[in-house]
Formats: C-alpha cells, structure tokens, sequence
C-alpha cells in the first residue's frame, strides 16, 4: 500500500466500513462522514494512493458507493503541532519494547495528532509497523508504556492487562490529605462523563479501585503513590480531585479548561513509575522503573 514516503516506516492506516446511505461516490460519503476534512483533502489523498479497499485497490473520485465497502486510509494533520519532548527506550528484544513517555506525547494517533505520538515515532525509530501498544496512558502523563514487537507473541502481554496480572505503580504531587488516614482506597463507579472526553464518579457498583499511600510531605503538597487495580479511563485523576486533591497542573479535573493550550512549564504531575510482571514468554521476572521525575518546582494548584 502507497504511504506518504517510501523511506519511511509506515504507520497503521485507519478503516470505515461504509455504512448505510443513498451516496453516488465513496467519496460523497468520506465527505459526509467526516465533515472537518475537505472534498479537497480527499481528492489530494486519492490522488496520492493513500484512499484504498481491502484489496489494496485505489479509490478515486469516481469510485461508487457501496454499502459494506471497507476503506483504508491514512490520517493526515496539515501543520500537525511538533512536540518538543522526547521518548526513551529502556528495555528492548523480539517481543517487548518499554518506552518511557514524556508529558504532552499522545501514545496513539487521535484527534489533532499523527506524527506526534508515541507509537509512530517508535515504529519509525524501529522500522517496526508491528509494534502495538499493549495499554495506553494520558496524553498528559508521562512514564512507562508496554508495546508488543510481535504479531506471535502478543496475546500473551496483552492478558497480562486483562487479566490483572501485571502490578503497576504511579506518583503523583496534589494538595495535602490531613483528614485522611493511609493507606487509603478509593472505590467508586466511573463512567464517561460530559463533554466525553472527561470520565466522572457516579453512584452505583464500584468498577473502579485505586490504593493510595503517602510518599512524601512539603508542607501544602504531597507526593502520593498510587496503585491502581483497575484501568478505567483518567481514574487516578478522577479519584485523587474525588478526594479534594486534584493532581497538580491538571487541566481537566476538577475544572475542565476546554480550550486550554498546551503549557510546557506546566506538565500534569502524574508519572507512571513502575512496572512489574512475569514476563509470559520467558517465564522470568521483569520490572521496569521509569527516569523520569516529577517537578516540585512546576507544580501548582487552582485550589485555594
């Protein structure tokens, strides 16, 4: 399949399922699918061989719909917004790869990134387009990632999430708990919330644990140690602002700053640290810390 570059790795493209409808064109419906891209971006990726079938076949302007058609396509962001962090790679074989995230570095492409995300960095560093994440973090949080390197194998890593095998550990600097007694667990029902991107507590049957212990005290803040046992979407966010000590610098809980920009003297205060599991391939065990740091210095809260 053509790709933007022949000297790059190319990174997985997106796919549709043509849906339902009375267009003339697939491109009629990509148009009405995703009204944010113009006609004439679709024209120039067709033009380019980056609109294809299943069959690797190109799709051009006058290809017609037709319902259950499956496209494959490659996202693009004009001007897509460089990130000027870096990741490193701390542990690497035929099957694992651990790579260890900065702040503000989307794991996978979505929204307004492509090209700035974990994932497509490493596939290109890697010449890898086998490499899969086996779990994702926040885009604002920083520290360690699992990727599978191979197709055979990644099953195996992948039930170490599912089946909650694999012992994860955070850090996070927030507003004092004085009132609170540690370790303390919080359990509570998340669900998505509104807009969608946030999560949110609702009553009902708890879905969600995390086990929270103090690591260390300067004066009106702390630096917490996490442990959560599920992986609901922002729930370590969720629960530490549920406790009235939303995690410094974070521009979604308990506010949510809908239009807020990027401040890179201001990261979220939440690392994933560390990592431990028995790796499913050679029977040994592996733990994995990050080295990276939370900054005192940079942390601040809205709270009063």
């Amino acid at each position: 399949m053509s790709t933007r570059g022949s000297s790059h790795t190319p990174i997985r493209p997106s796919a549709l399922t043509l849906p339902h409808g009375e267009w003339r064109s697939v491109l009629e419906c990509l148009c009405a699918k995703f009204p944010a891209i113009s006609r004439e971006r679709w024209l120039d990726r067709m033009q380019r061989g980056l609109v294809r079938d299943s069959h690797d076949q190109a799709i051009d302007a006058q290809t017609p719909y037709r319902e259950g058609l499956r496209i494959i396509y490659f996202r693009e962001i004009p001007n897509e917004k460089p990130i000027p962090f870096h990741a490193s790679i701390i542990y690497a074989d035929d099957h694992l790869i651990v790579a260890d995230k900065p702040h503000f570095l989307p794991v996978i492409p979505a929204g307004d990134y492509v090209e700035e995300t974990l994932l497509t960095r490493l596939t290109r560093q890697l010449d890898n387009p086998d490499l899969t994440p086996l779990h994702r973090i926040d885009r604002h949080t920083a520290g360690l990632v699992l990727f599978s390197a191979n197709k055979a194998t990644r099953a195996q890593y992948q039930a170490l999430f599912r089946e909650r095998t694999i012992f994860k550990m955070y850090e996070a600097i927030a507003p004092a708990l004085p009132q609170l007694q540690f370790p303390h667990t919080r359990t509570s029902r998340i669900v998505r919330g509104e807009p969608f991107v946030l999560s949110q507590e609702i009553d009902g049957e708890p879905n969600a644990e995390t086990r929270i212990e103090i690591g260390e005290q300067r004066g009106a803040l702390w630096r917490y140690t996490l442990y959560p046992i599920t992986g609901k979407k922002h729930q370590l966010r969720v629960h530490l602002a549920a406790l009235g000590a939303p995690i410094c610098n974070d521009p979604m809980y308990p506010a949510y700053q809908r239009d807020a920009t990027d401040d890179y003297s201001r990261p979220l205060q939440l690392l994933a640290r560390m990592l431990r599991f028995i790796d499913p391939v050679l029977g040994i065990e592996r733990e994995f810390e990050s080295r990276l740091r939370l900054d005192w210095q940079s942390s601040t809260t809205d709270l009063p």
